[in-house]
């Protein structure tokens, strides 16, 4: 009943761990699929190795978290001994981050063998400059990257896309017609800010972060709604999903399958199982055969 297939890859059901959530090692990759994953993506890396930003990195706020990480990574080199020892038991998404096609290319050329689907990050709105949301704010400069790497990879190809922009529709239309084979709506919005009111001074190191969490929903659905309309490549849900019910609210604007991130910093790792248990009662109750039935079904 939760099985589906993206990109003719199989999933055992339609939840997956997003990218910047313990991703940064085998070990927490290992555990979000023993803790009932359908499939995992790695947190974001590039070329060379990035320390990112000096903490503080995160604070909590109504209604989520904002992060401002600063795509710190060890590189392709070492990561890809990470990905060595990941369990092939579920798909492996690989989420990479560059400043050219050419650096986007390079590291998709260098993971392929490792991994079943490779997501581009164009979209993290707290990234170094060069990096990050200023890339797929540009439909010119995201089809650059997505036809550079289609080009270099034979696997599934999945674009990231930001939510800061005037319309989010061009750029998921232009990155369809560079031939992508899905995209992931939405990356954090913002920047956001937190001041702490006995320093006068910003909380976060880079003064300003990423807002995730249940209070970007009502956005994520929206795009996922709007981008439904003009794609035919499937869509991956995320975006302040916690429960089945998010989980089923993205399905039937359009979106295939969903990712869980924030949602893990309140519920911890069962997260997956819980929303995979809730998600099958409902279908057996809405007598849905499918998830493939759901999808779109706020457009009918």
């Amino acid at each position: 009943m939760l099985e589906i297939e993206l990109c003719k890859v199989k999933m055992r059901n339609p939840s997956m761990l997003a990218s910047g959530i313990m991703g940064t090692t085998a070990s927490s990759l290992n555990w979000a699929i023993r803790s009932g994953a359908g499939a995992v993506v790695t947190k974001s890396f590039g070329l060379e190795p990035n320390e990112g930003y000096p903490n503080p990195t995160t604070i909590e706020v109504t209604g989520g978290i904002l992060n401002a990480i600063g795509l710190s990574n060890p590189g392709v080199d070492e990561f890809s001994k990470e990905l060595e020892k990941v369990d092939k038991s579920v798909p492996i998404i690989a989420s990479i981050v560059g400043a050219s096609a050419e650096e986007f290319s390079q590291i998709a050329g260098r993971i392929e063998p490792l991994v079943d689907l490779i997501e581009l990050n164009v979209s993290c709105p707290h990234a170094q400059e060069g990096l990050g949301a200023s890339i797929g704010q540009d439909p010119l400069f995201t089809s650059e990257i997505v036809k550079s790497v289609k080009k270099t990879v034979n696997c599934p190809v999945i674009v990231k896309l930001t939510p800061n922009v005037t319309d989010i529709v061009e750029i998921a239309v232009s990155s369809q017609m560079a031939g992508c084979d899905a995209l992931t709506l939405i990356n954090s919005l913002g920047p956001g800010m937190r001041i702490d009111i006995d320093t006068a001074n910003p909380i976060l190191y880079n003064k300003s972060g990423g807002l995730s969490g249940p209070a970007i929903k009502p956005i994520a659905l929206r795009c996922i709604y709007d981008v439904y309309e003009a794609v035919k490549v499937p869509i991956i849900g995320v975006g302040g999903i916690t429960d089945y019910r998010d989980a089923v609210e993205a399905i039937f604007a359009g979106a295939k399958c969903v990712q869980i991130g924030t949602a893990i910093m309140y519920k911890g790792m069962d997260v997956f199982k819980d929303i995979s248990s809730g998600l099958e009662k409902f279908m057996f109750k809405k007598e849905y055969e499918s998830i493939d039935e759901m999808v779109g079904k706020a457009h009918s």
